[in-house]
């Protein structure tokens, strides 16, 4: 198993939409993203603290769904170290140019396919002087639009065997599994993981349609909770669907509204280092079935939809309850 923190960060998200227009819309008109640049086909959009020269790119296709993580690893010595692995676990695709700012790029899939890439050279953003901050710490000046997002936070997949996914995220990538939820008959429907010391970066889920590859939802932190409050008045003016919240889940403890972009992508907004996992002997926190049936920590009762939809989208009668 590697050493924990070889891989530094979640880092940046390819995402499908079959309404690039649309989507684009939302990410900058309601998330409070900015537009730094387009390239074969992609358009790069940015959080307004983020280091690096993009959080998310945007394709157009025939749907929705996550096309590729990426990571960044801790050094070139950590990237050489976790490409070898991988390889040598028969889960590696190989190696390609990075998008736009982005060194040399590792794509592998994690047991359920879903698409993943590790780096370490990154070009640091650089605002133009219309963006500038006032303080130097601080990668461009706060945008005052939409929402505000301030950085991305974590994604959650959905997986057939999510214990086969977070083994590989273990040992490939030296995760640490923070929380799950572990059913009466004793197989995990749920592993929360995290690189760093935030709670959580990395979640799988099971897919109650059996299939693999898709995305449940995708996660940008807002400073406060007041944020997320503002965020579904905004919802409210500028017609984005919210699906539910705000309230405040038992696992993680995140205070949470989730919502969908026009492709049909889930987005939750939650608020920035709610929690840290200091610990260095961090003990998994297991929930059982009967706990979870209790449903958030408070708020209204999770509804179906959240337990069914995910994209790329499939048929409903395909759900298995």
């Amino acid at each position: 198993m590697p050493l924990r923190h070889e891989v530094a960060h979640l880092s940046h998200l390819h995402l499908n939409t079959p309404v690039l227009e649309q989507s684009v819309d939302f990410f900058v008109n309601y998330l409070g993203m900015s537009l730094n640049g387009e390239q074969d086909g992609k358009v790069f959009l940015r959080t307004w603290d983020e280091y690096e020269h993009h959080t998310i790119s945007l394709s157009q296709h025939e749907t929705s769904g996550i096309q590729r993580t990426h990571l960044r690893a801790a050094s070139q010595e950590a990237l050489n170290g976790r490409v070898a692995a991988i390889e040598a676990a028969g889960y590696g695709i190989g190696w390609e140019d990075g998008d736009p700012g982005y060194g040399p790029t590792y794509v592998f899939r994690d047991p359920d396919g879903h698409e993943l890439a590790l780096y370490w050279e990154s070009e640091r953003f650089s605002a133009p002087s219309e963006s500038k901050p006032s303080l130097k710490n601080q990668a461009q000046a706060y945008p005052g639009r939409g929402v505000g997002v301030r950085r991305l936070d974590h994604i959650n997949y959905l997986g057939v065997d999510v214990e086969a996914n977070r083994d590989f995220l273990q040992d490939m990538l030296g995760a640490l599994v923070t929380e799950q939820i572990v059913l009466d008959n004793g197989s995990v429907a749920g592993s929360w993981t995290t690189f760093t010391n935030k709670g959580y970066d990395a979640v799988y889920t099971r897919d109650r349609t059996g299939t693999s590859g898709r995305l449940h939802h995708i996660a940008f932190a807002t400073d406060t909770r007041a944020d997320i409050l503002r965020a579904a008045d905004i919802a409210l003016e500028q017609g984005v669907f919210i699906e539910t919240g705000p309230h405040k889940h038992a696992i993680q403890q995140t205070f949470f509204l989730y919502v969908y972009e026009p492709g049909g992508n889930r987005i939750e907004l939650c608020n920035a280092g709610a929690r840290l996992v200091l610990d260095p002997d961090w003990k998994t926190v297991n929930w059982t079935e009967e706990e979870r049936k209790k449903g958030q920590a408070w708020g209204l009762k999770t509804i179906e939809s959240f337990h069914t939809h995910g994209t790329p989208p499939v048929e409903a009668a395909t759900v298995a309850h």
